[in-house]
Order: C-alpha cells, then sequence, then structure tokens
C-alpha cells in the first residue's frame, strides 16, 4: 500500500484535527466533556482510519476504512454547525475548518471510487 503520511487526505485531515484542537481551546469550561470532546474524538477520528485503513491487507478494507473516515467527517460538520448555532465559535473561525472537511469528504470519495477500479 502507502505511506499514509504521503497521503494528501491524512494531512488535509492532520490540519483539520490540529484546527479543531485549536478552536475549540477557546470554548467554556462546562463544554469539556460536551462538545469539545466530541468535535476532537471525530477530527482524531478521521486521519486515523485513514492511516488504519492503509495498513490493512486489501482495498476492500481500505475502503471500509475510508467509509468510517467519511462517516467521522459529516459528525465532525455536525458538531461544528451546532457549536455555530450556540455561538460557542463565530463564522470567521469554523468556515474555513468546514471547508476543508466538505474538500476532504470529496477526495476520500473520490479515493473510494479509484480503489473499486483497481
Amino acid at each position: 500500500m502507502h505511506r499514509f503520511e504521503e497521503l494528501k487526505i491524512w494531512q488535509k485531515a492532520m490540519n483539520i484535527t490540529e484546527n479543531c484542537y485549536r478552536v475549540t481551546e477557546g470554548f467554556p469550561t462546562e463544554e469539556k466533556y460536551g462538545l469539545v470532546s466530541q468535535l476532537r474524538r471525530s477530527a482524531v477520528s478521521i486521519p486515523s482510519n485513514i492511516a488504519e485503513g492503509v495498513g490493512r491487507n486489501s482495498n476492500r478494507e481500505f475502503k471500509q476504512f475510508l467509509g468510517i473516515a467519511n462517516g467521522s467527517s459529516f459528525e465532525l460538520l455536525t458538531q461544528l454547525y451546532l457549536s455555530k448555532r450556540l455561538k460557542l465559535i463565530k463564522e470567521e473561525s469554523v468556515r474555513p475548518i468546514i471547508n476543508e472537511v466538505v474538500e476532504i469528504t470529496k477526495m476520500n470519495y473520490s479515493l473510494q471510487k479509484s480503489l473499486k477500479k483497481s
């Protein structure tokens, strides 16, 4: 397979995770075990599942983990939208992250599609 560190989708997912950690630093203390924890776990799940999929033995298994990563992307989007609705995060802080997540979901679909062909 690949070295997961070289995959653009993994690199972008790591950037999203880093940005989520940074943006949640400003959340209220009472959200530490609520949205902060959920946002961070969803974000970490994306590059983690991509990396785990790369380490599997077949393209079929890799696609399965890409599917899990994609689910985590949509979970993260929901939590970002909720954080914005609750006014825990400002539009100018959340919009770049949302755009990055949407971009990697498209990359994920393309990667899954390419794996079906091989």
